[in-house]
């Protein structure tokens, strides 16, 4: 499927209404199914949908990657079925997970269940040497700019993307949803890479943003927005290095400040 398409639009520009159009995102509904059964409906760009299927499932918890044995994006009238089929002892875990749902499955949890789903606790860090100098932080931030095509085009997306000292930007991923720019991120990294580098944020960093970043196993997030208070603890709670208002020309630490080095440090090393 397409993601964009220009559309008919009036713009008033120096006293001035002036016909053209303007390139805007695609956003579809997209409904995540396990093996017969919607977990939960996304309103999504259509692309890298097999990445962003193996990143939901592992950010939320359901799956890990060895345990989705096949992965189908079917088109429907009404949007994208993307059906994932797991292996039985994860299918098991996710039916009793869908039956204690109260309520409908179309936000995924609601009632108390979702309450403690949103709070859950962050998983922890895995143990990580990177240590990156304030130079090649801002570098990591000027490099997004040329890795975002769809925002380039349309002003509408949300970018999620992974740099290396070794490649710079080595993955990114953009879509309408911030959250979901970021499964497809996961889901397109190997899980033994992402402790390698820092993850690369468009948006603001809050709790949910946390959560996916330690799920995905990110010692560093690197993000150009201010964080919420909440995503501040969380990402101290788990040893993640939050580096939030980043700019080319500078950055505020908020958590595990240690994996940031002096230029000078890095020279002697």
């Amino acid at each position: 499927m397409e993601t964009h398409r220009p559309l008919a639009r009036l713009a008033y520009r120096a006293g001035a209404f002036r016909d053209g159009s303007r390139e805007l995102p695609s956003e579809v509904a997209v409904a995540l199914s396990y093996n017969g059964s919607t977990h939960a409906v996304m309103m999504a760009t259509p692309a890298d949908l097999a990445d962003f299927a193996r990143g939901f499932t592992q950010t939320e918890g359901i799956a890990t990657l060895s345990e989705i044995d096949s992965i189908e994006a079917v088109q429907t009238p009404r949007g994208i079925d993307l059906q994932i089929w797991l292996h039985a002892d994860a299918a098991d875990r996710q039916a009793k997970r869908r039956r204690s749902m109260a309520g409908p499955v179309g936000c995924g949890l609601c009632g108390i269940d979702s309450l403690e789903e949103a709070m859950r606790v962050a998983r922890p860090v895995p143990p990580s040497d990177l240590r990156l100098t304030p130079a090649q932080v801002m570098q990591a931030v000027a490099a997004l700019e040329a890795h975002q095509p769809l925002h380039d085009l349309t002003r509408a997306a949300h970018c999620a993307a992974f740099w290396t000292a070794a490649d710079g930007i080595h993955t990114a991923r953009e879509d309408v949803g911030r959250h979901n720019a970021l499964d497809k991120l996961i889901g397109a990294l190997p899980a033994d890479l992402r402790g390698q580098g820092a993850l690369v944020l468009t948006c603001r960093t809050s709790i949910d943003m946390v959560q996916k970043a330690c799920a995905g196993g990110f010692p560093v997030l690197i993000a150009v927005s201010a964080p919420t208070a909440a995503a501040v603890q969380m990402a101290d709670a788990a040893g993640l290095t939050l580096i939030a208002l980043a700019r080319p020309d500078g950055f505020e630490v908020f958590t595990h400040p240690d994996r940031i080095m002096p230029e000078d440090a890095a020279d002697v090393a």
